[in-house]
């Protein structure tokens, strides 16, 4: 059986039951085979040269971790400036929001080629390499540069852009065509295949061989959707333990007398986090019965705050919630309850467990876990409301939840009212289907169906 070695920007250790459901999920399938997980260390060296990090090997049972030191000048170009400064806002549909420094795809280019250099002397012939998100998209084509012949997959986990909007990108031309170093690239939705199709027929000289299949730069390449899930029999797992069962006695005894809204993300101009607290405001307005009784707590890790996109967003939040407080609050009752901090994913499904309704209605996702993550969490016998925006990727999985344009806030409030006033019976068949469909297409399900797919491709 050939060795899985797995390539993305940050590693985790399988074996630790902080890890989500996907390190669990990469984690089983190298554990198989005694295979290696690749990526950065997450350390930054003051001081230290470009292009040069040191390589750290450790063992996690049968799995092999190797990571790579960064210096702040890499970590500045790749990871901050083209990576997310870029790569993340375009992918996003924010081009407004885009750093469009030329400065920046050198580091980009010169940290892929760094991580090539080191991951080929840790290559055995016969490796499945399969390549995670934007900040590794070249890494197949350094790799082909270098020689090496191994079966390659890519996934990306955030959305795809329309092809005007990937244009915008500098260099796009190189960074799409790199693309075609793998044998198989998977995104999330059909929507993303579309895209990158379209892209292929308008700016590339490509053949279009089939519905997945294209041709162009001497390669031919399978391109397919592969809607990512969770690990819902873990997810139920961490809800028995004892702190997601204290968080959920907690939050009932403290809220009792309110019906709670449930928002949790980290802090990302994606997330339509302002439009949410809008629709909320909305819905105290339009509907005065809520007063006194619902109450929004929304979640927001922190994230990249030192990019001055995140700064806006936190006093805007800040400044929406001030004001709703201060508008319709009363000495014994806070409509939102924003929190600005990590919560420990052990207490997230007690929190999740005790919510009438999760929004989570970003402006644009990839695919969006919280939305599974709620529905694994719920009691089936008294289930909350799953309001989702139809910009997420779980929509189209999840037609049984309540979908909604985030950017309408009116219709929003209003789909808000209807999930507070949804009846036992429906909330119990909308929760039935939805968990059926995060079961069958859940992170196993995902893995498999891409190594699959991988392994089915032809190869030279």
């Amino acid at each position: 059986m050939s060795r899985l070695v797995v390539v993305s920007n940050r590693i985790a250790d399988p074996r630790k039951t902080a890890s989500g459901g996907l390190a669990v999920a990469l984690g089983q399938a190298l554990e198989a085979t005694g295979g290696l997980w690749f990526g950065w260390s997450g350390k930054v060296v003051e001081g230290g040269t470009p292009g040069e990090g040191e390589l750290r090997l450790q063992n996690a049972g049968k799995v092999q971790l190797a990571t790579v030191d960064l210096s702040k000048e890499d970590h500045d170009s790749y990871y901050l400036g083209y990576s997310n400064g870029v790569l993340w806002p375009v992918f996003h549909y924010r081009l407004d929001l885009a750093d469009f420094d030329a400065g920046y795809i050198g580091g980009y280019r010169r940290v892929n080629q760094m991580f090539a250099h080191k991951l080929k002397a840790l290559l055995k012939p016969d490796d499945i390499i399969w390549v995670h998100d934007y900040h590794m998209i070249p890494l197949a084509a350094e790799l082909r540069a270098m020689g090496c012949k191994q079966r390659m997959g890519f996934f990306l986990h955030i959305p795809l852009p329309p092809p005007l909007m990937l244009a915008a990108v500098p260099e796009h031309d190189w960074l799409m065509r790199s693309l075609f170093a793998y044998d198989l690239v998977g995104f999330q939705s059909e929507a993303d295949v579309n895209h990158f199709a379209r892209y292929v027929g308008t700016e590339t000289s490509a053949d279009i061989l089939g519905e997945h299949e294209f041709r162009a730069f001497g390669k031919t390449l399978q391109v397919q959707s592969f809607p990512i899930g969770i690990d819902v029999d873990e997810f139920i797992e961490v809800g028995k333990g004892r702190e997601s069962q204290e968080m959920y006695e907690q939050m009932r005894s403290e809220y009792s007398r309110r019906r709670l809204l449930l928002g949790v993300e980290r802090l990302d101009y994606s997330k339509g986090l302002p439009q949410r607290l809008k629709a909320f405001r909305q819905l105290l307005q339009a509907y005065p019965e809520n007063m006194g009784s619902a109450t929004l707590i929304q979640i927001a890790s922190p994230s990249r705050e030192s990019v001055d996109a995140y700064g806006a967003l936190l006093q805007e939040l800040e400044s929406l919630c001030g004001a709703i407080n201060g508008n319709f609050g009363e000495l014994d009752w806070m409509p939102v309850r924003y929190i600005h901090r990590n919560v420990a994913r052990k207490r997230l499904p007690g929190l999740y467990r005790a919510a009438s309704v999760a929004l989570v209605t970003p402006l644009r996702d990839g695919m969006n876990l919280v939305a599974k993550e709620f529905v694994a969490a719920q009691d089936p016998d008294d289930p909350g409301v799953l309001v989702l925006s139809r910009f997420a990727g779980a929509a189209a999985q999840m037609r049984d939840a309540l979908l909604v344009n985030p950017y309408d806030t009116t219709r929003t409030a209003e789909t808000m009212q209807r999930a507070l006033q949804m009846p036992l019976e429906e909330r119990q068949r909308r929760h039935k289907a939805l968990l059926e469909g995060i079961r069958k297409e859940d992170v196993h399900w995902w893995r498999q169906r891409f190594l699959a797919a991988l392994a089915a491709v032809p190869t030279a």
